[in-house]
Formats: structure tokens, sequence, C-alpha cells
């Protein structure tokens, strides 16, 4: 019996020992799994990311957005990016109720995070208990039991925060911080991004004379109107003899003809179509969705209308005539694809074509 006991001891022992190299193999097999299964949710967030950054909306829209994809991909509780605009803090997106953002906006003043942004370190806090409040709570009792302060910056330059909160106290505590720092990376890299289109956004000006929108048009509300095409084309043309006529005539006639010429252009093309003031004297004409073949006869007709005009101002008590002589250049542009880079190639071409050509070149 004593050699049948040991026997039935030994192989329990092997049984056990078995099943803890199992269970340690299983747990091994189930964190690598988590973790590939979380580099794809990484992956995949940072490709939504830059599909909203593509998306024909403004830049409040974008960083909403991301926010949303933030809450849905890490089923986080509470998510809310603020941004210093240069005049004082602003909530750019959040999903917590609008009573409480006068206090989401002031965290930067909060003793607790004064550290975390001077050290440019994420701060966690939490309590203990359902009867407890975040010190930086003003008048909420039930809605955050806990959260992680980000502070956000842009090249070395403190521009606001991001903060997450959960309705559970202790919530974050075994929280991966580093997947969490990467997402901080993933935002801070959208807002400089959008930052530019801000700018943008921010700076577009009517002339004075046309009424048109100036070139950063072009990027902003223009792109949103041209991106709903997969193809559109491009047209930049060029007065040629704008500056002749300055010197020759008036200025005032050359005014003149900058405002005759936009006038002819509007009267004649749909709302679908961009026109703007590209800069002196060149104007672009992007026609959203219509293939160069598509636009060559209206351009054909165009060109002769307007170089047939007899524009006339009258100047210190003389009557001063002249035709404008344009030149054309027509592009491809597909959506997704550089903007910039199209309308940088036809200037270089015009203003490098000899003084006198008037023609219509496609490039």
């Amino acid at each position: 019996m004593p050699v049948i006991a040991i026997a039935v001891v030994g192989m329990l022992i092997i049984i056990v020992i078995s099943l803890v190299v199992y269970n340690v193999s299983l747990n091994k097999k189930m964190s690598k799994y988590k973790s590939i299964n979380q580099r794809i949710t990484n992956l995949q967030v940072v490709q939504d990311f830059m599909n909203t950054i593509g998306e024909t909306s403004t830049v409040e829209q974008k960083i909403q957005k991301i926010n949303e994809i933030l809450i849905e991909k890490y089923e986080i509780k509470y998510s809310t990016i603020v941004v210093f605009n240069g005049a004082e803090y602003e909530i750019k997106a959040s999903n917590v109720d609008k009573r409480h953002w006068e206090s989401l906006k002031k965290l930067q003043d909060v003793d607790m995070f004064k550290d975390s942004i001077s050290t440019a370190t994420p701060k966690y806090v939490t309590v203990n208990n359902e009867q407890e409040r975040l010190p930086y709570q003003q008048m909420e009792f039930g809605r955050a039991k806990s959260a992680i302060f980000f502070p956000l910056y842009i090249d070395n330059v403190y521009i606001g925060y991001w903060i997450i909160e959960s309705g559970t106290p202790h919530d974050f505590d075994n929280v991966d911080t580093t997947i969490l720092e990467v997402i901080k990376d993933n935002i801070v890299s959208v807002l400089k991004t959008v930052t530019h289109q801000k700018t943008l956004e921010s700076i577009v000006r009517k002339d004075l004379f046309t009424g048109l929108y100036s070139e950063e048009y072009l990027y902003g509300e223009g792109k949103k109107i041209i991106d709903q095409y997969t193809i559109s084309t491009i047209c930049m043309f060029k007065v040629i003899n704008l500056e002749e006529i300055n010197k020759k005539y008036s200025r005032e006639l050359g005014n003149e003809f900058i405002t005759v010429i936009s006038k002819v252009i509007l009267e004649n093309i749909v709302n679908e179509y961009v026109f703007v003031r590209y800069m002196g004297p060149k104007f672009v004409i992007a026609f959203s969705g219509v293939e160069i073949s598509g636009v060559a006869d209206f351009i054909n007709d165009i060109k002769y209308k307007m170089e047939n005009l007899q524009i006339s101002v009258e100047y210190k008590g003389a009557k001063q005539t002249a035709s404008p002589k344009i030149n054309f250049v027509l592009s491809s542009y597909y959506k997704g694809t550089g903007l910039e880079e199209v309308l940088k190639k036809e200037e270089e071409y015009l203003d490098k074509a000899d003084v006198k050509e008037s023609n219509i070149t496609n490039i």
C-alpha cells in the first residue's frame, strides 16, 4: 500500500506541476494575444485619426471626432481635450455635460496638476469610496471618482491637456499607461496638424475689388467643396498685361480689369466651382468633379470673351480703354493628393512663361 500511495502522490504531483506549467503557458499566450490585440486596436485608432484629419470638416469637428474615437475604442467613460488658444483655455472636445466645463477649463490652476504640467508627466488621482470626490471637482459628487491628467506639448511648448475620467474609484489602477502615452502623442500629432488648417481658416480674406476669397480659402472651405469629388480640374490664369496697363495707363484701369474679369467668370460658373483671386494678376477656378476634357470648351469660350472686352475708365478727365490678355494653365487634381502642389506647379509655369504667352496649356 505505501508503494501504491507513493505512486499515487507522485502522479498527483506530476499532474499538479503539469497544470501549473499549462496555466503559465496559457497566461503567456493570453497576455501575448492581448498585447497583439491591443496593438491592432492602436493601429486602427491611428488609422482612424489619419482618416479624420483628411476629412472635409472644420478643425473643431475633427478634434471632436477624434475624442469620440478614443471613447469608443478604449471604452473611456469621460474624455476631455482642452487647448490654450493664445488668450484662454477652451474645451475642444468633451463628452462631459457642459455644466461642468467651467471647472474642466481651469485644471491648469489646480495645485495637483501644476507639477504635472511643469514636469510633462501624467497625474493619476482617485478616491477610496463613493462618498468622496476628486479634489478638482467643485460641485460634482457622482460623476467622476478617478482620473488621469495628461499635459500636452507641441515642440516642447505647453498647449493644454487631455483628461480621462471614470465614475469608479481606482478604475485606472492597473491601466497600461504606455498605451495611454501613445494615445496622447497621437492627440498631439493631430492637434499639430489641424493647427495649420485652423490658421488658414482664420486668415481667409475677401479681395477688395472683386469680393472674391483669397488663396487661403482653397485650403479650407474651398477644399471641402472640391474634395466631394474624386477628380477635379484646377485652372489658374494670369492677366499677363495687367502690369503694363498699370504703368501705361493707370492703376484705376488695372483695378477695373480685375473687377470686370472677375464678374465675367462669376456670371458663367456654377456654385459647385470654386473661384478665388490667387495673387495679384493670378486667379484660380476649381472645376469640382469635372475632368480637363470637360472644361476645354468653356475655357476657350471664356478666354475669347475676356480678351475681346473693351474695358474703360475715366482718369484725369480722359477716357482710358484697353483689352486684357490672359494665359491659362490646367491640371488634374485627385482627392487626397496635395492641392498645394498642383497650384505651385501651375504658378511656376505661369511665372516662367514668356511675358507675351497667351495660351491654354495642360500640365
